[in-house]
């Protein structure tokens, strides 16, 4: 991981994870439409679970993520049950533009974790200007009465923004107490929890048929959006760390609504040309400081090595040494008047 920007693979894996999150938005109001949340949930969870649960028993992966249950189980909590739920709840009435907006103040959220956690890098200028130009880049995005009918729910609002602190939290418990874990271990052991915890509400809740529709966004939820997400987001937070790894929410609510203007022909508004840029920028000048390419890591070593002190080495013993006898001690070398050696 760079410890003062992103590397070319981090980019790779910010861009997937700009695409793979942006497109649950219309993915989960369209499952909504016919399928309870809680059944949203279970669904989703138990869909990806399913589909990775081979790979992590064949390469050993579900047995070392078992032995750190907890910790997966913590991951699980505050990363899928509580989010998956309260955006399902949520969206049922806001829109998916104001959504992602809320959602895209997880960097500042993961930021103010970092911070009362000691890290003092995140107050670096560069960055905390990149945080707020890119805030205010997804603010002009959904900027505008006819994105949230002239209303906001506030309780809704409420539930997407615990929805950002719990995504500001997650990455920490990943790369803090479940690092050394393979990923698709903690990943399929949490979505089976999870599925298992909601299935009853799942059954409790769901009292009509789901439609095709439905359906067929609640796989590609389970599939795409969750299953193969889950793999991005974790390499990712290797690659990147913990805060900067949530900035790809910034690009999300773009994302969203250009699926929404290419899929349920909403307008493009002038918000979201104006704003694109600025999301983007901040998020760069958020993810790198400002710097074209990520300091060399014989930089980063040292600066590493200076955070701390450095106790001192104890040099090598050297071999002892037999002192002579006392009468044997070498007399001092006699020069006769011309200088030329002694040959005594």
């Amino acid at each position: 991981m760079s410890g003062t920007g992103f590397t070319r693979r981090g980019w790779l894996l910010f861009g997937a994870m700009c695409l793979l999150w942006g497109v649950p938005y219309l993915l989960i109001s369209v499952v909504v439409e016919s399928i309870s949340p809680p059944a949203m949930v279970a669904g989703r969870t138990l869909i990806a679970a399913l589909l990775l649960l081979p790979f992590a028993i064949r390469s050993g992966a579900i047995k070392a993520a078992w032995k750190h249950w907890p910790w997966v189980l913590a991951f699980g909590l505050i990363e899928m049950a509580g989010p998956f739920f309260l955006l399902g709840h949520a969206e049922q009435s806001l829109p998916s533009g104001l959504t992602g907006l809320l959602v895209a103040t997880v960097p500042l959220f993961a930021a103010l974790i970092a911070l009362g956690g000691g890290d003092r890098s995140v107050l670096g200028p560069a960055r905390l200007i990149g945080l707020l130009v890119g805030f205010v880049g997804v603010g002009v995005v959904v900027a505008g009465p006819s994105l949230t009918g002239g209303k906001v729910d506030f309780l809704a609002a409420g539930e997407v923004l615990l929805v950002a602190v719990l995504y500001a939290t997650a990455p920490f418990i990943v790369a803090r107490k479940l690092g050394h874990v393979p990923s698709i271990g903690t990943i399929t052991l949490a979505l089976l929890f999870i599925g298992i915890l909601y299935l009853p509400l799942a059954l409790l809740t769901q009292h009509t048929v789901p439609t095709v529709p439905s359906i067929v966004a609640l796989i590609a939820l389970g599939v795409v959006c969750t299953a193969i997400a889950f793999l991005a987001f974790f390499a990712l937070i290797k690659e990147v760390g913990p805060v900067r790894a949530p900035l790809f929410t910034y690009v999300n609510p773009v994302i969203a609504i250009i699926l929404g203007a290419i899929v349920l022909a909403e307008p493009l508004t002038p918000g979201l040309i104006i704003g694109f840029p600025l999301v983007i920028i901040g998020c760069w000048f958020a993810g790198t400081g400002g710097r074209l390419r990520p300091r060399a890591a014989v930089d980063e070593t040292a600066v590493e090595l200076t955070a701390e002190p450095v106790p001192p080495v104890t040099p090598a013993t050297p071999p002892p040494v037999t002192p002579r006898p006392r009468d044997a001690a070498v007399p001092p070398e006699v020069r006769p008047p011309d200088g030329s050696p002694s040959t005594e």
